[in-house]
């Protein structure tokens, strides 16, 4: 499912345009992105977190040279889905 597809299904459930559904799914991702930036997590309960995480610097090979390069740390984000999203994946 595709950005498109997404705001269509939720317009479609809820009887909202997709003019407003996209504003509000617009709405929603700035507001994580902003609150994951600053290092707060985001913790929508039964579905998942999001939370900024720190790579730590490390070695690694220029697959074409083999020559070892360092590679920097960095911070990059990440989604840990909840215990009842999980348990719904695992049901057939």
């Amino acid at each position: 499912m595709n950005k498109a597809q997404l705001i269509e299904a939720i317009a479609h459930k809820n009887d909202f345009t997709k003019a407003d559904t996209e504003r509000m799914l617009e709405t929603f991702m700035d507001v994580v992105r902003k609150s994951v930036k600053k290092g707060d997590e985001v913790k929508l309960v039964g579905f998942g977190t999001f939370a900024k995480l720190k790579r730590k610097a490390r070695k690694g090979r220029n697959p074409q040279t083999g020559q070892e390069i360092k590679i920097p740390a960095t911070w990059y984000p990440k989604f840990r889905p909840g215990t009842e999203f999980k348990n719904m994946l695992r049901k057939k």
